[in-house]
């Protein structure tokens, strides 16, 4: 308040000082909070990034990793490797206003020294943030956020500086959780208070953040990762499906389906012939929970669980069926039957250790991790393990990273970009190559910077982009280099 008074005193020359007795008291609205609790913004935070990522899911990802895809589609589309300038844009503008909505939470508890909410905002931050240098490589950070401090023009930050950062702030967090103080501003969405599954998600998330960078030596990421999974008590992960970071969207406003009309979901959509193939392959119980059955073109019957070639050239008719679609029930939000919006996954940090040790980075079963990591992926999502599935040779682990990361693609399912992030970083799993592919045949690996910032920060725009290689749907960011 004293800082408005200033400048208003400024803009008059100074004359009234004389006159100010009592004016701050005069003119505080008795209304309005002049400071929020660290806790005023959790559940915004949560719910609105949890909907945008899971709308961004269907929308982008599903697209170009050959989940599903628009349907009729005689040309163009994402998944036929048309990434538009645009495509980006409401990524940026959604991430950098609620990582803004995050600085002040963060800021919030440190002056409340409320250490619980300061751990879970910088898990937020930094969950959003490795989002967003996935999607673009450098971006602003360091100085994104601070235009109260004059700073208008942010430098970009390059993606080895934000992993780094990022990574260091998971670590903190971790230090900084306390199962013994409760989080008292409220109820949040997503744990509803269980500081120890905030913590939970915090450290599943760093080793995420490991394995992306593990390809990169200066990040030590492998020797990191084993130290983590070796020393589960310092370093608590999810261990069941009830830990994970799952938003259940139960349709009582506001916590709402993001598809005013779940019917949208479905609409002039079908789904991809390899999402559907394997899962038939696997007679794989998930079948019905995602997708419909198609149908004959004449008469209405159903003929099984049957998608369309993703990148197809021709016209549709030459599909003599109604494809697959996905289940309108993924996007139904209602009490007894709330919606899943992933932020991560139980399932993932499992299909992580799996990894790590076919890899050799850990001494584990990596057999066992790929079990439990399909059977939490199987179970998320309300479905029964059959008690023979891994006697089929095609579910059954193999000792393969191309077997490993074929499942996690199926545990990625609905989370945000993952699946998207997953495959630049091994190539995995090897989708087949649709006959009217456009982009030289290469799946485009970034987004491009929204032309806001090229205009209006575009001293720092030039610099990132000589720094990265071009500003390009095809331009390598630095974990894949």
């Amino acid at each position: 308040m004293k800082k408005y008074i200033t400048l208003l005193l400024l803009a008059l020359g100074g004359s009234m000082v004389s006159c100010t007795d009592g004016f701050e008291e005069l003119n505080t609205d008795p209304n309005r909070i002049e400071r929020i609790s660290p806790g005023t913004l959790l559940n915004p935070i949560v719910y609105e990034l949890a909907a945008f990522n899971t709308n961004r899911a269907d929308a982008f990802t599903f697209d170009i990793m050959q989940v599903s895809l628009p349907f009729p589609s005689v040309s163009g589309g994402v998944h036929r490797y048309l990434v538009s300038e645009s495509a980006g844009n409401s990524t940026w503008t959604t991430y950098y206003r609620w990582l803004a909505n995050i600085r002040e939470m963060r800021i919030a508890a440190v002056a409340a020294q409320d250490p619980n909410y300061e751990a879970v905002a910088l898990t937020l931050n930094a969950w959003v943030y490795a989002n967003l240098t996935d999607c673009f490589g450098d971006v602003p950070m360091t100085e994104a956020s601070r235009a109260e401090e004059g700073i208008l023009y942010p430098k970009f930050d390059t993606q080895q500086a934000i992993y780094t950062q990022l990574l260091d702030d998971l670590d903190l967090a971790n230090g900084l959780f306390d199962v013994n103080k409760s989080m008292s501003y409220g109820s949040d969405l997503l744990y509803n208070n269980s500081v120890l599954n905030w913590r939970r998600f915090c450290n599943s998330l760093r080793m995420r953040l490991l394995l992306r960078a593990s390809k990169r030596p200066e990040m030590n990421a492998p020797a990191r990762l084993a130290a983590m999974i070796n020393d589960p008590a310092k370093y608590p992960v999810f261990t069941q499906n009830s830990e994970a970071a799952i938003l259940k969207i139960n349709g009582v406003a506001p916590n709402v389906s993001p598809w005013g009309r779940a019917i949208d979901f479905t609409t002039t959509r079908a789904a991809a012939s390899y999402f559907i193939d394997n899962l038939n392959t696997w007679s794989d119980p998930r079948l019905p929970k995602f997708s419909t059955q198609a149908r004959a073109q004449m008469g209405n019957s159903t003929i099984g669980y049957k998608g369309i070639p993703s990148a197809y050239s021709g016209s549709d008719a030459q599909f003599q069926y109604v494809p697959s679609n996905l289940n309108v029930a993924l996007v139904t939000a209602r009490v007894d039957a709330p919606m899943s919006s992933v932020l991560m996954s139980y399932a993932e940090v499992e299909f992580i250790k799996a990894e790590a040790a076919q890899k050799g980075y850990i001494t584990a079963d990596a057999r066992t991790h790929y079990e439990r990591g399909v059977r939490a992926a199987i179970e998320q999502w309300g479905a029964v393990v059959p008690a023979t599935y891994f006697q089929n040779a095609a579910a059954a682990y193999n000792g393969t990273l191309e077997r490993i990361m074929l499942q996690k693609y199926y545990a990625l399912f609905f989370n945000d970009y993952q699946q998207w992030f997953e495959y630049r970083r091994t190539g995995l799993p090897v989708l087949p190559r649709g006959q009217d592919l456009q982009n030289g045949g290469v799946m485009p690996v970034r987004f491009k910077y929204p032309l806001i910032v090229q205009t209006n920060n575009g001293t720092n725009y030039r610099t990132a982009v000589e720094n990265m290689g071009g500003d390009d749907v095809n331009t390598k960011v630095w974990w894949e280099k």
